[in-house]
């Protein structure tokens, strides 16, 4: 199995894993430091040898640490080595955590019972780790009353208590006063 150009693989959708993998006689190094196909260390040789080892057992000779000094080479075969980075690239992508931004719309005449609802549904997403943005809508004359919005903010803290932070205070933006929540840590 000969593999003389290694360029870069890709993972999902076209992005490619950052450099390329150098194998066989693409290592220019004089000497590496070989793990053999069972991951025993093997110990630094010269790097033809290396190849040349790898040829007769019918493995690559794959870079896999170069920034050690002599880079690390293992004998495996390529395609797995493909397989198995591309599999811990998908693994990564599973467990990382978006964190979105939900809104919340309110206008200033909402009942208590509403924002008691509202309320519920902001305790449900700072569950699921998201941000609530809390927005307060203003139309026509209800803009020259703004302070009735800031009460209705001020209640709504006060009916979440310890189950949100505040990313960022109440505040106006055009027509709407808006604040930004987060979840509070978890006592253990």
């Amino acid at each position: 199995m000969e593999w003389h150009l290694a360029a870069p693989f890709f993972i999902f959708g076209g992005k490619s894993i950052k450099g390329t993998v150098r194998i066989n006689r693409k290592i220019r190094v004089p000497q590496v430091r070989l793990v053999d196909e069972s991951g025993a260390l093997v110990g630094v040789i010269d790097t033809s040898a290396a190849v040349q080892m790898a040829e007769e057992r019918g493995y690559d000779l794959v870079e896999v640490a170069p920034g050690a000094n002599p880079p690390v080479c293992r004998l495996m075969d390529f395609g797995q080595y493909k397989y198995e980075l591309t599999k811990k690239a998908k693994e990564a992508k599973k467990k990382q955590k978006v964190i979105k931004l939900k809104e919340v719309k309110v206008r200033p005449k909402t009942d208590e019972g509403d924002l008691q609802t509202k309320c519920n549904a902001i305790r449900k997403f700072l569950d699921d780790g998201d941000k609530v943005k809390v927005s307060v809508a203003f139309r026509g004359r209800e803009r020259a009353h703004m302070e009735v919005g800031f009460k209705v903010v001020e209640r709504m803290k006060q009916i979440l208590g310890g189950d949100a932070e505040i990313e960022r205070d109440a505040c106006t933006e055009g027509n709407a006063i808006t604040m930004i929540l987060f979840r509070t840590a978890k006592k253990k």
